[in-house]
């Protein structure tokens, strides 16, 4: 019985986990189209990297990756000094 209840307690923790990713998302691409709104001083490889850094971690939130989504936008973040 405590094997089976650890079971589901882990289940809900990684369900909870899974949800709190997914709202993150919309976040890190909300904070990165307001730093690219700003122009920032970056040069054009870099901007066009954060930029493709930024349309794939959107395509990986609505395919539900939200895990990778947020760890490529957080390399565009990281680009832009956020």
């Amino acid at each position: 019985m405590k094997k089976l209840s650890r079971c589901v307690l882990g289940m809900v923790l990684a369900g909870m986990s899974a949800l709190a990713l997914a709202y993150h998302c919309p976040m890190d691409m909300k904070q990165i189209d307001e730093a690219l709104s700003k122009n920032p001083s970056l040069s054009a490889e870099q901007l066009a990297e954060v930029k493709q850094l930024r349309a794939e971690g959107e395509a990986q939130h609505k395919a539900g990756d939200h895990a990778s989504s947020v760890e490529t936008l957080a390399k565009a973040k990281q680009l832009l000094g956020i």
